[in-house]
C-alpha cells in the first residue's frame, strides 16, 4: 500500500494500537491523514509528532497530516475545506478509534464513541470513494460462555462489558452499512494485545501489565511494612520475607474454570495488519489471536520469578464455603475483577482467513523472557505514570 496515488485515513493514531500501527505505515512509507480529538490544551499534532519520534518514525514532509476531528459531527467536525480534501486525497480508512472501557458508567460514552460516530466516518469514506473501509474490532465480540468463534458476524452473544458488547454492535453496523453504501470492508479482531515482543516498548500499560503492576504494588506494601515496622501485620497472614530475599505472599486467585489467556505481542499485531491491508479480501473478518494461549499458573510463575515473589496459587471453581480471603487476594480481587472473564478463557478463535492473509507471519509465544522484556520496559517507565 505505498503506492504513491494512495492515502491512508486513520483514527484512533494516539492509542496503543493506533499508535504502533501509525508508526509502522509511516516507516515503510505510506501517506497518512490522522483524524483524532483534541486532549485538553495539547494539540494533536503534537501529541502525534510525540508518539512517532517515541517509536523511531520520521516521516518526510507532507507524509502525515493531521485534523482534529469531532465524530459526533456529521461532516466530523472538519470545514468545508478540509472535508473535501480528505475526499479528494482518501483511498482507504483505518478506523481504530474506540472507548476501551469496560464499566458500566461510562455506558453512554462507549455507545456515542463506538458505534454512534461511525455514521459520520463511514459517510466520509464513501464520499471518498475509499477502496475500503478497514475497522478494528476485538475478538471478545463472542461471549465468553463461546468455545469455538469463526472468522464470521456474531449472531448473539452474551457480553461480559459494556466494551465487548458495543464492538459486537459496531461490527454489526460497519457490515450493514458498508454493504449498503458497496464500500468494500475487513473486520480485525484482536486478542490482548501487550508490548513489543522483541523490545519490550509499549506506549499503554492496561490489560497484562494492570495485573501486574497490581501484584507489585501489594508487594511493596508489604515489603514496606517489614522493613519499616517489623512485619507484625504481614506475619499475621502468613506474610513474611525468605532469607534470599524473596516474600512469601500467600494470594489464593479463585476462576470459575479451567481455561487460558490469549495475547499477541504489539508486533505482531502490526505486521498481521499490515498484511490484511496489502491483501485484503473483500467483506472478511480476521481473527489476530496467538496459536498457543498461556495458563493462568504459567502467568502465575511468570509473575513469581518476576516479582521475586511466591506463594501464589490458582483455584478453580466456586471458593470453598466460609472461604475468607486475606488482605492482600482482597487487595487483588479488586484490582483485576473487570478482567476476570479473559483469565480462565475457553474461546478458540478460528484463523482460516487470517492464516491465508499474513501466510509466514506467526504469533510468538508469550515466553518468560518475552514477559520479562515487556514488564521491566513498563516498571522503567512508572507503569505509564
Amino acid at each position: 500500500m505505498t503506492d504513491s496515488n494512495e492515502t491512508i485515513v486513520m483514527t484512533g493514531a494516539t492509542g496503543f494500537l493506533g499508535s504502533h500501527l501509525m508508526a509502522a505505515l509511516v516507516q515503510r512509507g505510506d501517506r497518512l491523514i490522522i483524524l483524532g480529538r483534541p486532549q485538553g490544551t495539547r494539540p494533536l499534532r503534537e501529541r502525534v509528532d510525540a508518539l512517532l519520534a517515541s517509536l523511531g518514525a520520521t516521516p518526510k514532509k507532507h507524509q502525515v497530516d493531521v485534523l482534529e476531528a469531532d465524530f459526533s459531527d456529521p461532516s466530523c467536525g472538519l470545514n468545508w475545506h478540509q472535508y473535501a480534501g480528505v475526499c479528494l486525497k482518501a483511498t482507504h480508512f483505518l478506523h481504530c478509534a474506540s472507548d476501551t472501557r469496560f464499566s458500566e458508567t461510562n455506558r453512554l460514552a462507549s455507545i456515542q464513541t463506538n458505534v454512534r460516530s461511525l455514521a459520520s466516518i463511514i459517510e466520509l469514506a464513501r464520499r471518498s470513494r475509499a477502496a475500503y473501509f478497514h475497522y478494528v474490532s476485538t475478538a471478545y465480540v463472542f461471549g465468553a460462555e463461546t468455545s469455538s468463534c469463526p472468522e464470521a458476524p456474531v449472531i448473539a452473544a452474551r457480553h461480559a462489558n459494556v466494551y465487548e458488547e458495543t464492538k459486537a454492535w459496531a461490527e454489526r453496523d460497519v457490515a450493514e452499512e458498508c454493504s449498503r453504501l458497496g464500500i468494500p470492508y475487513t473486520i480485525l479482531r484482536p486478542s490482548i494485545v501487550y508490548g513489543d515482543s522483541r523490545t519490550g516498548q509499549a506506549t499503554r500499560f492496561t490489560a497484562l501489565y494492570h495485573h501486574v503492576r497490581s501484584l507489585s504494588a501489594i508487594r511493596d506494601i508489604y515489603l514496606k511494612e517489614i522493613r519499616e515496622l517489623g512485619g507484625e501485620k504481614a506475619r499475621r497472614h502468613g506474610i513474611y520475607l525468605d532469607a534470599d530475599g524473596t516474600l512469601h505472599l500467600p494470594l489464593r486467585i479463585h476462576l470459575p474454570r479451567r481455561g487460558s489467556v490469549n495475547l499477541i505481542p504489539i508486533d505482531y499485531f502490526v505486521a498481521a495488519v499490515l498484511a490484511v491491508l496489502d491483501r485484503p479480501d473483500s467483506d472478511t473478518i480476521y481473527h489476530l489471536t496467538s496459536n498457543r494461549p498461556v495458563s493462568m499458573e504459567e502467568l502465575a510463575c511468570y509473575c513469581e520469578r518476576f516479582l521475586n515473589i511466591r506463594g501464589i496459587k490458582v483455584h478453580y471453581g466456586p471458593a470453598p464455603e466460609g472461604f475468607a480471603p486475606n488482605p492482600a487476594e482482597a487487595l487483588f480481587d479488586k484490582f483485576v475483577e473487570p478482567y476476570r472473564p479473559y483469565l480462565s478463557d475457553i474461546r478458540n478463535f478460528e484463523r482460516r482467513h487470517t492464516d491465508v492473509a499474513t501466510e509466514g507471519i506467526d504469533p510468538p509465544e508469550l515466553t518468560y523472557d518475552v514477559f520479562e522484556r515487556c514488564m521491566a520496559f513498563a516498571a522503567g517507565a512508572n507503569w505509564g505514570r
